[in-house]
């Protein structure tokens, strides 16, 4: 009930896409695309990357990249509030040191 009362401020963060260039590859990943995804979370806004990004419909017209799969990289910037990676796994995000994206 509460959470109905006081409404979550949604943020706008700036994400940054990262693919290898064949499927399945563990190493060689290079940025695919940027843009700017809002959710109250880091968690909100992954799931709405991931929506975004693998409906043909919803892709920008810019995007090269592939759809977003297993072991694709997504990368949070939060200015002053600090840098994030989040890497997909089979069922979930999992957050990553930056040395695997190198």
């Amino acid at each position: 009930m509460l959470k109905e009362l006081v409404r979550i401020k949604k943020k706008t963060y700036d994400v940054t896409i990262f693919q290898t260039p064949v499927f399945r590859q563990k190493k060689g990943y290079k940025e695919v695309y940027r843009t700017h995804v809002e959710g109250s979370t880091h968690q909100e806004c992954l799931d709405n990357v991931f929506k975004k990004f693998n409906v043909p419909d919803c892709i920008p017209k810019d995007y090269e990249g592939r759809f977003i799969c297993t072991g694709d990289i997504v990368y949070i910037d939060e200015g002053r509030h600090g840098q994030h990676y989040y890497k997909l796994l089979p069922g979930k995000w999992e957050s990553i040191n930056r040395l695997q994206v190198r």
